[in-house]
């Protein structure tokens, strides 16, 4: 019998390399790495031979772009899924998904141990193995930054292994951002951000775009087009969505679009701190916000509000699987029937500013908002209807009167 398969989830930075000689020389394992491509592009480069360098016998790319797009962001843009107020669940959405892609290989490779390099301090820990969990109980996993084997407690550690089994890797610790990227966005991690009071370091942070001092002077006009709150078209090209996700980040990232600067709460209790970008994101989002606030009526509107902070909550806990995500998918799966129209919006140095919506499902009726009486709204109406409306708070005061003079007349 030949020696147990242990699939790692593997990305070819510093902590996934160093990974697989340790789970060699640990447990005996033979390692099989598996890389999803989530749209990571340059990061995918060079992987295959540093892999088997490393020590790999076998390494599975997986390009799973297309259907991270259309069954994780889609459903994320249509909920309008934001954690605390700011973060767009990048990293968040793509998770569940290399979680299923793992336990997929792992099932055809006859492994029982699944290995991440998520480290004891962050979110993805948790992701992943509760997403794993959800998918296949029976399956171990092996979290290499909690075992007691484990001894590397900083890169440079990791830097020395990686030189002592012969493996020799251009990785700068010093001037390396801690980044995950994909086709949605790219978060920053570390060096000067881990300090809440300094300003980042623009020149050297950014990837996907540019810091608004430094966009084009002019502004550019964008469309985006919905059908049934999926997107359809930017600028009248129809596109998968796919496409559009990459157009509107080189359009966003043109203009200073999507950055973001968050301290946030973490899953594991404490906040941390890091800097995101997510350009086309950012514009899409609020072309769907925009429909929905022409297109939906107030109850439905205010209650999806609160449906899409909870959403967000259990995506960013990584409950993708969880029974209460699936239900709250179906209620707003239910929202986007009239979700149709296009969404225009000028780009200018960090700022989306509409410049005007349109729909067949407009619930806006000029007439009726406009300050000429119309046929059905009546100015006089109004007075009725605040008689009632605040009965409750006038009969309130009233008795509250009541009880002042009857207190007054007490003290005499």
């Amino acid at each position: 019998m030949g020696k147990e398969k242990v699939i790692l989830a593997y990305s070819g930075g510093l902590d996934t390399t160093a990974i697989i000689p340790w789970l060699k020389e640990t447990y005996n394992f033979d390692v099989v790495c598996v890389c999803i491509d989530v749209g990571q592009e340059s990061e995918l480069e060079g992987l295959d031979e540093r892999a088997k360098y490393s020590g790999a016998e076998k390494l599975y790319i997986l390009d799973v772009v297309d259907e991270f797009c259309d069954e994780y962001i889609l459903p994320g843009v249509k909920a309008n899924a934001t954690y605390e107020y700011e973060y767009l669940l990048g990293t968040s959405f793509a998770r569940p998904l290399i979680a299923k892609k793992l336990v997929e290989i792992a099932r055809k490779e006859g492994a029982t141990t699944i290995c991440h390099g998520a480290t004891g301090k962050g979110n993805d820990q948790v992701r992943f193995e509760i997403n794993i969990k959800a998918l296949a109980p029976d399956l171990n996993v092996i979290a290499t930054w909690r075992q007691p084997e484990w001894t590397m407690q900083s890169r440079e550690d990791e830097i020395a292994f990686c030189k002592k089994h012969g493996i020799d890797l251009p990785f700068d610790v010093t001037t390396s951002y801690s980044r995950d990227r994909n086709i949605w966005h790219i978060s920053h991690e570390g060096l000067e951000l881990e300090d809440p009071s300094l300003e980042p370091n623009w020149d050297h942070l950014l990837v996907l775009g540019t810091y608004p001092e430094k966009a084009p002077d002019e502004a550019e006009y964008v469309t985006v087009n919905f059908e049934k709150g999926v997107p359809t078209a930017v600028n009248g090209k129809q596109m998968k969505m796919s496409d559009v996700v990459r157009e509107l980040n080189r359009l966003g990232g043109k203009h200073g679009v999507g950055i973001v600067d968050i301290v946030e709460n973490r899953v594991v209790g404490m906040k941390s701190r890091g800097v995101y970008e997510t350009p086309g994101g950012t514009i899409l989002l609020a072309a769907h916000k925009q429909l929905e606030e022409l297109i939906l009526d107030r109850d439905t509107l205010a209650f999806k509000k609160t449906v899409s902070d909870k959403y967000a909550d259990l995506v960013y806990e990584g409950k993708w699987f969880c029974p209460l995500r699936e239900a709250l998918q179906a209620f707003i799966e239910s929202t986007q029937d009239r979700i149709t129209g296009e969404v225009k919006f000028k780009l200018y140095k960090g700022n989306i500013i509409k410049a005007g919506t349109t729909s067949p499902y407009t619930l806006y009726s000029e007439s009726l908002a406009s300050f000429t009486t119309g046929d059905l709204y009546d100015h006089h109406d109004a007075e009725g209807f605040i008689h009632l409306f605040g009965l409750s708070m006038k009969v309130r005061a009233m008795l509250d009167q009541k009880r002042e003079e009857k207190d007054k007349n007490n003290d005499k």
